[in-house]
């Protein structure tokens, strides 16, 4: 069971990854239409949200929402979701996988897709292709 979360959690890692380094270091200032996060606002949300949802439903603790301040560059965004990543595989690779563990790892992966799924659409807008999605 562990191992199969690793796996899903690398390819998760892989293809979200790959959809922030593909925007360029301009596009991470695009919004498709007002009212709605910056490209760089929401890979910073994906990163921040990792962490928290780590926290609160994998690891059972509470913490309030506060993310930190938004990184400036592209470089620095994508750095701080691999970070994110490599916090989350941390933690997985630590824990024996519960109810409560397998309920809060789904959790979190749902909230990296929902906002993964805008960030491909943030692409296409910029007139770039998504990587291929390999499950």
């Amino acid at each position: 069971m562990k191992q199969q979360l690793l796996t899903t959690l690398e390819a998760i890692e892989n293809y979200t990854l790959g959809v922030a380094q593909l925007m360029t270091e301009d596009g991470y200032e695009f919004k498709p239409v007002e009212g709605v996060r910056s490209f760089r606002e929401l890979i910073h949300h994906i990163a921040y949200g990792i962490y928290w949802w780590t926290e609160n439903f994998i690891q059972e603790g509470s913490s309030a929402w506060q993310p930190p301040t938004l990184t400036p560059t592209k470089r620095e965004t994508v750095h701080y979701l691999m970070q994110a990543f490599a916090s989350l595989r941390k933690t997985m690779n630590a824990i024996e996988p519960t109810e409560q563990t397998l309920y809060g790892f789904y959790a979190t992966v749902d909230h990296i897709t929902h906002h993964r799924g805008q960030a491909t659409v943030y692409l296409r807008c910029q007139g770039l292709t998504p990587p291929e999605y390999v499950f």
